[in-house]
């Protein structure tokens, strides 16, 4: 295994800890505890999930890489939307609700999301900028 093939991974775990760490400090300081523990899924819970997604996808497509570069993109938007189902998915309980307490819930979902997509985004854009 050469280090510098799974560079992505590595750089993805980084990100991964320094946006986490920035959000569990950003939600320590709006909201009270006692007001989180009621999400349906806990903010660490949502980045494990997004977190093992993500190692799947990156590690997709850096076995993409190997086999053909110009099918990495495809590849990309194609397991980018299957994760959105996904997403969708174990979004769905949180969306049905209407009480006005679960507002802060999907945002915080969908920042998530975001934060994911975007790390994943810009690892696949250094991987595809650095062609063999």
């Amino acid at each position: 295994m050469k280090r510098s093939k799974f560079q992505p991974l590595l750089e993805s775990l980084l990100l991964v800890i320094i946006v986490f760490v920035l959000h569990e400090s950003c939600i320590y300081v709006k909201y009270d505890s006692i007001f989180t523990d009621r999400f349906k899924y806990s903010t660490p819970l949502l980045y494990l999930f997004f977190y093992s997604c993500s190692l799947i996808i990156l590690f997709i497509l850096i076995k993409m890489k190997e086999k053909n570069i110009d099918s990495v993109g495809q590849t990309f938007l194609l397991v980018t939307s299957i994760k959105m189902g996904l997403a969708y998915i174990l979004l769905h309980p949180i969306l049905k609700e209407t009480s006005e307490l679960i507002t802060p819930e999907k945002s915080n979902f969908f920042l998530i999301f975001a934060e994911f997509l975007t790390i994943e985004t810009v690892v696949t854009i250094r991987m595809l900028n650095k062609k063999q």
